[in-house]
C-alpha cells in the first residue's frame, strides 16, 4: 500500500530494557520526516498512563514486560482507544505468540531483526490499515492455512501447538496420567514430560488443570 505524505508518524515505544527503547529511537531518528518517538515507557502502568498523554498513532510494545505481558498492556490501550494502533516487536517467532496478539487486537507482529527501513515502511503501512506479520511469521500461518485446507489441520494448532502437543493434550483431557500416555503413544516418560513443558508454556498454564480448561474453552476436543 502506497502512503500519502503528511506529518510524521507518531511512535510510542514500550519495552523493559530501556536500551532498547534507547536503540530503537536513535534508529528511527534517520527517519525524523516520517517516524518520531513522542513517548517510552518500561513498565505496564507507565505505558498506560503515558499513552495516554502522549496520544501516539502507533504504539510498539514487546510481547513480554518485566512482571506482565504486552498482550495485556495491548489490551488495556484498546480499552481505552479502540482505534489506536498496537504493533508488537519482539524476539520471540512463535506462533502461539502471533495467535494471541491478533486475538487481542494488535494490527502487527514483528520481529526484533528487522531493519530500520522496513520496520518504518512497516509502521506506516500499519497506520494506513493494514495488519502487517513478520514475513517469516506469515509463511509459517500461510503453511498452517494450507494444512487445514488439506485437512491435516489439528486441534489447538492455532494455539502453536505442534501435532505431538495436540496428541499428548487430548490424552490429557482423557485423564491418562503422564505414564499411561507414554505407553500409549510409544515414547518415554521424559519425552511425554517435554511435550508437556511445551504445551504449557504454548497455552500459557503451569500444570494440568490449566491445560486441560484452555482445551475445553477452546472446543479442542469434543
Amino acid at each position: 500500500m502506497s502512503v500519502t505524505a503528511g506529518p510524521p508518524l507518531r511512535l510510542f515505544l514500550v519495552d523493559d530494557h530501556e536500551m532498547v527503547l534507547h536503540g530503537l529511537a536513535a534508529m528511527l531518528s534517520q527517519f525524523a520526516d516520517r517516524v518520531t518517538v513522542v513517548g517510552t515507557a518500561s513498565t505496564h502502568d507507565e505505558a498506560v498512563t503515558r499513552v495516554t498523554e502522549a496520544a501516539p498513532d502507533v504504539v510498539l510494545c514487546d510481547v513480554r514486560l518485566r512482571g506482565t505481558s504486552g498482550l495485556d498492556l495491548c489490551v488495556a490501550l484498546l480499552a481505552i482507544e479502540p482505534t489506536r494502533k498496537v504493533v508488537f516487536l519482539t524476539v520471540y517467532d512463535d506462533e502461539q505468540y502471533l495467535y494471541q496478539a491478533l486475538r487481542v487486537g494488535a494490527s502487527g507482529f514483528l520481529l526484533k531483526r528487522v531493519d530500520a527501513h522496513e520496520l518504518v515502511r512497516y509502521l506506516e503501512s500499519i497506520q494506513a490499515g493494514d495488519i502487517v506479520i513478520d514475513p517469516t511469521l506469515a509463511g509459517r500461518v500461510a503453511a498452517s492455512a494450507a494444512r487445514m485446507r488439506s485437512g491435516e489441520f489439528w486441534p489447538g494448532a492455532h494455539l502453536g501447538l505442534t501435532q505431538r502437543e495436540s496428541e499428548v493434550l487430548s490424552l490429557l483431557v482423557a485423564g491418562l496420567s503422564n505414564r499411561a500416555i507414554a505407553g500409549k503413544l510409544v515414547v518415554s516418560d521424559d519425552t511425554v514430560k517435554t511435550h508437556l513443558r511445551g504445551l504449557y508454556r504454548k497455552l500459557g498454564v503451569t500444570d494440568r488443570g490449566g491445560a486441560i480448561a484452555v482445551a475445553l474453552r477452546e472446543g479442542l476436543f469434543h
